[in-house]
């Protein structure tokens, strides 16, 4: 997985300057929360579920191998196969080799961040221009807009959320040839248009390719969930379905799913379900109607059983419903693609540095408030903010924090091991940041510009200046007044 991470603080400033992109993130900011807590109100028994949930996720990964094996025993059984992917490249190879074998030319994908991960679609397309094959088509309306404009998606579920109507209507102008005559203004239009276009991808792929929120080993089963149907087009027009899918994503039975399906879609868009949840169970059988007569699963590793039996074991629990980037003060500032990888916001900080190496990520972790808001709104009780502290602390060890922030680390270590001496510099410190003060409009003084450090800390918020008197002080004073 290539990313962009190091580039981090340049793409974070140009996200907060960018004024489109900032009315967006505020529509986000306000409206997900409102939802996902008017869907969780008419749940009395939402966070029993959740507690059920973890413990469904739990049990899966303690056995992760057991369950793997289960589920690929029953996909075989209902005439399906089963590959297994080490790495991204294996995964892409065994794509590649499919699709060559069925003889396709057009290939139709529904969303999957995990061939996003992979970089699938740029393998095969590069394959194609060597051997004259392979145009590979997202058939996801928000993932069909970004493959149009080349560029990577800004949220886990809604992928251009980026990008406005008037550029939608310009990107659809430039790749559909529609006359400047008749321009694009009214969304209804816009989705008319890219249902005209997508229909015919349909209709003439000789493959389609999905991802998989879940795996069920009891079954044999791949559960897709969507919001548009065309995950169900996807599997079930062309000849060859192809399901790409991180092993961390099986569950032992079908009854835990239902379980985590009713977390899912309240924590995802505020919703009971999703508009279509599918339940794909191996190629065209004798007698079916319609669906695909090949069907194969590619079970992709690349980095994840590395998380098996270490601090960051948890992170394989994620169900991918996006709840901490909405209410994320961090990801709702600068958006997904500054932190330069297809996961992004704190489950991302935490991911990305285990599948790309903490080297390629090192500002990730450290982009975090540790309000912990994630945490708490996660459906399968993921700690992300301990997992972050854990990253720092790696950073820290390997000596890959900046020297002024070791520096720094070490001076504070010394002044709390004085107590004497620690009071005496905060005392000091307080009375110079309040020199910097101005009053607000409700009396509370603040710092709006810090010499040298302003850019840092007060470029983009002010600072509450400290209070005349520490809370040791006049805890001290209370007491001896008593």
């Amino acid at each position: 997985m290539q990313t962009t991470s190091p580039k981090f603080k340049a793409l974070s400033r140009a996200a907060l300057a960018d004024r489109t992109l900032q009315v967006s993130l505020d529509g986000l900011r306000r409206i997900m929360p409102e939802i996902r807590t008017a869907a969780l109100n008419e749940m009395s028994d939402f966070e029993a579920t959740c507690d059920q949930a973890a413990e469904i996720r739990n049990t899966a990964i303690a056995s992760l191998d057991h369950y793997l094996r289960q589920f690929e025993r029953q996909v075989q059984a209902s005439g399906g196969q089963v590959h297994w992917a080490a790495t991204g490249e294996e995964a892409c190879q065994i794509v590649g080799r499919i699709c060559s074998a069925a003889g396709a030319k057009k290939i139709i994908k529904s969303k999957s961040m995990v061939t996003e991960e992979i970089e699938l679609n740029a393998w095969l397309e590069n394959r194609g221009a060597r051997d004259g094959q392979f145009e590979v088509t997202e058939t996801d309306l928000g993932e069909y807009i970004i493959q149009l404009r080349g560029e990577k998606p800004s949220h886990i579920l809604a992928p251009s959320l980026h990008v406005t109507l008037e550029e939608v209507a310009e990107t659809f102008h430039a790749h559909h040839q529609i006359e400047r005559q008749q321009p694009l203004s009214d969304p209804a239009d816009m989705l008319v248009e890219a249902r005209r276009v997508l229909r015919q991808k349909f209709l003439a792929a000789e493959v389609g390719i999905t991802g998989a929120n879940f795996l069920v080993a009891e079954t044999g089963g791949v559960v897709i969930v969507t919001n548009e149907g065309n995950a169900d087009l996807t599997a079930c027009l062309p000849d060859t379905h192809i399901v790409v899918t991180g092993i961390e994503k099986v569950v032992p039975t079908l009854d835990d799913v239902g379980v985590l399906l009713r977390v899912l879609a309240r924590s995802a868009i505020g919703e009971r379900l999703s508009n279509y949840t599918t339940f794909v169970q191996g190629p065209r059988r004798a007698g079916d109607s319609s669906g695909p007569g090949n069907y194969h699963v590619v079970l992709l590793d690349n980095g994840r059983s590395n998380l098996l039996g270490t601090e960051f074991q948890d992170m394989l629990r994620c169900i991918r419903c996006s709840a901490c980037l909405n209410h994320c003060p961090v990801y709702t500032a600068i958006g997904g693609h500054a932190y330069g990888s297809v996961y992004s916001g704190p489950m991302g900080a935490v991911l990305t540095p285990a599948l790309s190496g903490l080297s390629s990520a090192t500002h990730l972790p450290n982009a975090s408030t540790f309000c912990g808001r994630c945490e708490s709104v996660c459906p399968v009780r993921i700690p992300l903010p301990k997992m972050l502290r854990h990253w720092r602390e790696q950073e820290f060890k390997r000596k890959m924090a900046p020297a002024g922030q070791r520096v720094g680390l070490r001076f504070w270590r010394i002044l709390n091991r004085r107590p004497f001496v620690y009071r005496w510099v905060m005392r000091l410190v307080a009375i110079i940041l309040r020199g910097f003060s101005r009053a607000g409009k409700n009396g509370r003084r603040w710092i709006r510009r810090l010499p040298l450090l302003g850019a840092a800390w007060t470029q983009q918020r002010d600072m509450a200046a400290p209070a005349p008197k520490s809370f040791q002080t006049k805890w001290r004073r209370q007491g001896a007044a008593k």
